[in-house]
Formats: structure tokens, C-alpha cells, sequence
């Protein structure tokens, strides 16, 4: 399984290579986002499928967090499909909706808008600035800290840059709820909204099976309660 991913990335370095030499993009190889597939039902996937999915997943120990940085994953908010527009403001264009953007910037660069918050449930008036943007964060649904402790450090530089930009692993939210969360798995955190719990979870195990990573015995239970309560 490890080669396939291997191969499909070795598809996405020479489409980035085909890029930088003046290519066009088909698109599809570092599969960009879009508002059709913001993917807040779960990655598109039912409880009973997530169980299934669940059950192929490794079960192991967390490993020790020793050697992770952020910068092991890529630049921060890479603009990954070449669009012209950062995987941040790609996301935040994708899930509010009302946006402004800033002139220039061919609808890059969001100013403002609205975001329902899938993880609280509340409305929040999305205004661009030093202090207000961070209202509004991008979290990674499987955290990169976590990931690094459950596989990741096995992957590929470009794997890892792919899983920090994959808008599967990415959803806007509240940011004071994002920071909560830290870099907590399904054992330890889950959104306080209960209706979106079955769909963070579902998408934990989509992104987790994506890139052959792990998780603890105590986090697939915690799992196992959540998509057996939906």
C-alpha cells in the first residue's frame, strides 16, 4: 500500500515539475480545494463505512514527538495546487460563505465573511486583521503532532506536505475551540458541538487510512463510542 501512495506522489512531484516549467495542472494530483467538496459530512462517508474503515486501521502506541516541527511538513499554507492562492485563504474561501476579498489578488485573499462553526455551532463575523483573522483558524482535523507521533515520520517530505495541505485534513472553525484542541486525538478531545462529532470522527479515520497512519487502543475507542452513538 506504502508504494502506491509513494507512486501517487512521485504523479504529484512531476506535475509540480511540469508546473514550474510552465505546465498547466490537470488539477487533480494534489487534489485542491473546492466549495463542492469541502467535505464537513465526514469525507463523504457514513458511520457504518468509518467503523469499517476504523477496523483496517493499526492499532499501536503512540510514538515519542521527538524530532517534530512544523517545518517537517512544509511551509506553512503552501499554495499546493498552484492556483495562485495560499491553502489558508483556499480553505477559508471554501467554507464561509458572504466573502470579500482584497482587490488585486484575483479572489485570493479573504477580507471577510461568515462561518457557520461546525465545532460550536455558532456564527462568527470573519473580519481580516492582525489580531481578528485568528477568530477564524484552519485547523488540521488530524493534527500534525499527532500524526508525527502515528506514522508521519515515516512518510515522505512530500507526503507530509501533502497531508498539511490535503483539504480533507483541513476545516475552518472557531479559533478559541482550535486552540482547545491543541494537538489532541478523538481520546481526548471532541468538538462540544455533539452534532458534528460522528462527521470529525469519520474524517480523522478518512484522513488517517489516506496516509497509513495509526491509532492508539484508547483513541478507536473513543472512536468506536462516537460513530456507534450516530
Amino acid at each position: 500500500m506504502r508504494r502506491g501512495r509513494r507512486a501517487a506522489v512521485a504523479v504529484v512531484a512531476l506535475a509540480l515539475a511540469g508546473a514550474s516549467a510552465g505546465c498547466g495542472l490537470d488539477g487533480e494530483a494534489l487534489s485542491g480545494p473546492s466549495r463542492e467538496g469541502n467535505g464537513k459530512d465526514g469525507g463523504g462517508k457514513s458511520a457504518s463505512e468509518a467503523l469499517k474503515d476504523l477496523e483496517k486501521l493499526p492499532v499501536k502506541g503512540r510514538a515519542p514527538k521527538t524530532g517534530f516541527d512544523r517545518d517537517e511538513f512544509g511551509p506553512s499554507w503552501a499554495d499546493v495546487d498552484h492556483n495562485g492562492c495560499d491553502t489558508r485563504n483556499d480553505i477559508l474561501k471554501r467554507d464561509l460563505k458572504d466573502e470579500t476579498f482584497k482587490k488585486g489578488t484575483q479572489d485570493c485573499v479573504v477580507l471577510t465573511g461568515v462561518l457557520e462553526d461546525p465545532y460550536g455551532g455558532k456564527t462568527i463575523e470573519f473580519t481580516r486583521g492582525e489580531r481578528s483573522s485568528m477568530e477564524v483558524q484552519i485547523d488540521h482535523v488530524v493534527a500534525l503532532s499527532d500524526a508525527w507521533q502515528k506514522g508521519a515520520q515515516q512518510l515522505s517530505a512530500a507526503e507530509r506536505r501533502e497531508l498539511a495541505n490535503d483539504p480533507l485534513n483541513l476545516l475552518a472553525v472557531d479559533g478559541p475551540l482550535n486552540n482547545q484542541k491543541g494537538d489532541a486525538d478523538a481520546a481526548t478531545w471532541l468538538p462540544p458541538r455533539r452534532a458534528y462529532r460522528c462527521p470529525y470522527v469519520s474524517r480523522q479515520i478518512s484522513v488517517k487510512l489516506k496516509y497509513e497512519l495509526w491509532v492508539t487502543s484508547g483513541e478507536k475507542a473513543a472512536m468506536e463510542r462516537v460513530l456507534k452513538s450516530c
